[in-house]
């Protein structure tokens, strides 16, 4: 007997999600010079990895586990045995978080997420490689040393996390009530964390805090390192329960408490704020690369099932409003991809900056908002058109799209919301002079392209949009700063595609340049493209079967 998988209810299982996905990997080949081998990944991606996502949000959630048998209070998180498999496959086997700390580029880590796609198991590793990345740069000894165990580069294989998030703050870090009090060389943490991912699984994170005599608001915070145990080996804070998500299943998220909590000091006190934001800048850019992964997982649903379904006498993407849906959410996750590697790239040039920073690292602030806002939007708005494309059958919890929407709604919601990106973005203009460093990178760029036409246009929108945000009252700027972070996203993105199209020397990235300008910037129609251009857009350049 033949032992089945999901293929019965789903497309996209069994195929290679790496080597179907020519948009990805020219996009790697652009940013590295060569494409890098991930069709290991791409193969456990969309089949043991695929299925079991699939299993854990259906019927496998996380567990807490308080007591252990011999009477200790433990908090720990029992997963599914064979989310704890795959999790091990792709720390150690693939060595997804290995990529920055041995040679390798942050690209190949987000491109990793991309093909990973289900953000519960992406945020565990993200957690983890945003530990890693901190206590690697700023921490002292012992805790630094482990950041070999938490990249994947030693075993035992250890978790981390990032805690700051309290329930009378949220967003708002500068709300932190936690404090942490120096007693005989040692910290001692005491406060609630609310939000925090990885409780149970992680054996270290990065906590907030505030030191007596700090001043109020995020500049009072300092950052530190609180292991799961204490020195004497007992536990060393403690998990009250776990949350009930609508996704993301697979990553536990509790409420923690810290109860004279150990710690150990990251970097210089009082500089916290600026350490808990350099480590959200890895985990906003793995928030754009996973919700693109999310998007590409419906998107092969949607266009696999328009190709087999038939109605009204033909198959459903020979219908024209099919066709234009299709082309929308392709044209978007394209954008999106080119948009979160350009940022990914300057993030990696200023990686080693420290406070108080260089224009480069301000720069990889400012692409990294404008980055996260864009790719959640377009996971929302390509998972929601796949649900549609599906029919019934696109809203049924039995077929995978209906997962895919579900976790795209918290992509504009984790690791700062729509509106923190915003205002953020604001402020790293208004303070930092960001925008002048965009505005030269663009100028540059759009003379790299052999389209002039279409990266004139973006230009001009790039332009346009930071003129009248330099001319417009505060409060009026601020009301439209959502509006106007969209604007720059995809202008940004049109100009990226025309360099992907000069540089591969491929019709295909131009045509989507040209549909991302006139529906996104100039809110014209789709552009209508002939049979044979219109189906190597919508199957990956010929991947798929369309």
């Amino acid at each position: 007997m033949t032992l089945k998988g999901i293929e019965d209810l789903s497309l996209a299982y069994g195929l290679n999600h790496y080597a179907i996905d020519k948009p990805l990997r020219d996009v790697l080949k652009v940013y590295l010079g060569s494409e890098p081998d991930l069709r290991t990944l791409g193969e456990l991606a969309g089949r043991e990895l695929y299925e079991i996502a699939y299993r854990v949000d259906r019927l496998s959630e996380p567990l807490l586990i308080t007591w252990s048998v011999r009477g200790d209070r433990v908090d720990s998180v029992w997963l599914d045995p064979a989310e704890r498999l795959i999790l091990e496959k792709l720390i150690w086997d693939i060595g997804v978080n290995r990529y920055p700390f041995n040679g390798g580029s942050w690209h190949e880590h987000y491109a990793s997420l991309n093909i990973i796609g289900d953000p519960g198991v992406s945020c565990i590793l993200t957690i983890t490689i945003q530990t890693a990345y901190t206590l690697e740069k700023y921490a002292f000894e012992p805790v630094r040393s482990y950041y070999r165990s938490l990249s994947g580069l030693s075993k035992p294989t250890m978790f981390g996390a990032t805690w700051f998030t309290e329930i009378q703050g949220g967003s708002d870090l500068g709300a932190n009530a936690t404090v942490a009090r120096e007693s005989n060389g040692l910290w001692r943490l005491n406060g609630y964390k609310y939000f925090a991912s990885g409780a149970g699984l992680a054996d270290v994170a990065l906590v907030t805090a505030r030191t007596p005599g700090s001043p109020p608001g995020a500049k009072g915070l300092s950052l530190f390192a609180v292991p799961r145990v204490r020195r004497d080996g007992s536990l060393n804070f403690y998990v009250r329960r776990l949350k009930a998500k609508s996704g993301t299943i697979a990553v536990p998220t509790g409420e923690v408490e810290l109860v004279d909590s150990e710690g150990y000091l990251v970097g210089e006190a009082g500089k916290g704020i600026y350490y808990a934001l350099e480590s959200l800048m890895v985990s906003r850019l793995a928030n754009s690369h996973g919700a693109l992964g999310i998007a590409r997982k419906a998107y092969l649903e949607a266009a696999l099932y328009t190709a087999h379904r038939r109605a009204f006498g033909r198959r459903l993407v020979e219908h024209r409003l099919v066709r234009r849906d299709l082309l929308e959410a392709e044209s978007l996750i394209e954008a999106g991809l080119v948009l979160a590697h350009e940022a990914t790239e300057i993030f990696q040039r200023s990686s080693r900056d420290t406070p108080p920073y260089t224009p480069a690292y301000h720069y990889a602030r400012l692409l990294t908002h404008i980055a996260k806002n864009v790719t959640a939007e377009i996971a929302l708005r390509v998972t929601a058109t796949s649900m549609e494309l599906l029919g019934g059958l696109g809203f049924l919890t039995e077929y995978p799209v209906e997962r895919w929407h579900r976790e795209a709604l918290i992509t504009p919601i984790w690791e700062g919301t729509s509106n923190i990106q915003a205002l953020d973005m604001l402020e790293v203009m208004a303070k930092k002079g960001a925008h002048k460093t965009l505005l030269e990178e663009m100028r540059g760029r759009a003379k790299e392209t052999m389209n002039v036409d279409t990266s004139r246009k973006a230009l001009t929108a790039i332009e346009t949009t930071i003129e009248q945000m330099l001319v417009k009252q505060p409060e009026i700027v601020e009301y439209e700063a959502k509006d106007l972070l969209r604007k720059l996203g995809y202008a940004i993105s049109a100009i990226l595609l025309e360099n992907v199209a000069t540089r591969l020397w491929e019709k295909r990235y131009h045509m989507i340049a040209e549909i991302i300008l006139e529906r996104e910037l100039l809110g014209r129609p789709i552009p209508l493209l002939n049979d044979g251009d219109f189906v190597d857009v919508v199957s990956l350049g010929g991947q798929i079967n369309i």
